[in-house]
């Protein structure tokens, strides 16, 4: 199933930590606290992901399953359809963008205390 495929692809990251903080049903992947992937466990599946805004534009554009991020900041965040047929090779890419991006908004307080512990 692609959702397990994505959760285990998230937990081997560096620092990721996952866990529900609106309610049981959304299942949201942090790193140093910072939300990079949220996802709902029930059916239909769809992922909410961080995204550079040109390149959030560029992927809504080019993919039918790639939509404004759902309940988020439009500009930042695009919902992905996991039904969709966009290979999981891109979504993993967009997963790393998504996790890149927070690693990068980090103040450098933050960046050394993940370097040190990760």
């Amino acid at each position: 199933m692609i959702f397990e495929k994505i959760r285990e692809y998230c937990l081997k990251k560096k620092g990721v930590t996952e866990d529900f903080p609106f309610d049981e049903r959304t299942l949201v992947f942090r790193v140093m606290g910072k939300m990079f992937l949220l996802t709902d466990l029930e059916p239909p599946f769809y992922i909410n992901i961080k995204c550079d805004p040109e390149k959030a534009i560029e992927l809504r554009e080019r993919y039918e399953g790639v939509t404004p991020g759902y309940h988020m900041n439009k500009n930042h965040w695009n919902t992905i359809d996991l039904n969709s047929n966009i290979p999981i090779r891109e979504i993993f890419n967009w997963i790393d963008h998504s996790y890149e991006l927070v690693l990068l908004g980090l103040s450098k307080k933050e960046r050394e205390k993940f370097e040190k512990n990760f």
